[in-house]
């Protein structure tokens, strides 16, 4: 599967999975953040591809038990699978799972060069989810998880997660 190319999931299957929310960020269903490729139903058997947002990451586990615990309850047999190629990235997330980042007080990830350049400390691009204002600064390059990073807002004076761009 390519990185451009859009999930495959099946009509019935999408509102069970996009009812599994992410275990480290609960407010963003496994759907928005991206995990979830492929989800095929056979009869009454459905077939679901994850991706983990980074090798490693332990959160997979608990949302493969997850959705298997969601399909069960909705009548499935379900299989899940790690899938590791393509590499995760967050173009995957949808926007509107963006927005409930954003409104949950994580600062959503931006496009990779203005990630790398807020990252370094050259420019002071990245949001505040509290107040709108651009003039932030990076605290640390890693925050509550390693796909986040730690940031200050100068104005409401407020720190806040950054979601990092994995591209």
């Amino acid at each position: 599967m390519l990185m451009s190319e859009e999930p495959q999931i099946h009509h019935d299957l999408y509102p069970i999975l996009k009812s599994v929310p992410d275990p480290e960020i609960p407010v963003l269903s496994i759907i928005d953040l991206g995990v979830v490729r492929r989800a095929e139903l056979h009869d009454t058997k459905a077939v679901v591809d994850i991706t983990p947002t980074y090798s490693g990451c332990p959160a997979m586990d608990v949302i493969g038990d997850d959705i298997r615990k969601a399909l069960n309850d909705s009548g499935y047999e379900p299989t899940v699978n790690l899938i590791l190629a393509p590499a995760w990235t967050t173009d995957w997330m949808t926007e509107e799972g963006k927005q409930a980042l954003k409104r949950y007080g994580i600062a959503p990830p931006t496009d990779a060069i203005t990630d790398k350049k807020a990252l370094l400390g050259e420019e002071r691009v990245i949001e505040c989810p509290h107040c709108g204002s651009s003039n932030t600064k990076l605290v640390s390059q890693f925050a509550s998880t390693a796909c986040k990073a730690m940031f200050k807002c100068q104005d409401c004076e407020e720190t806040f997660d950054y979601f990092k761009c994995l591209i």
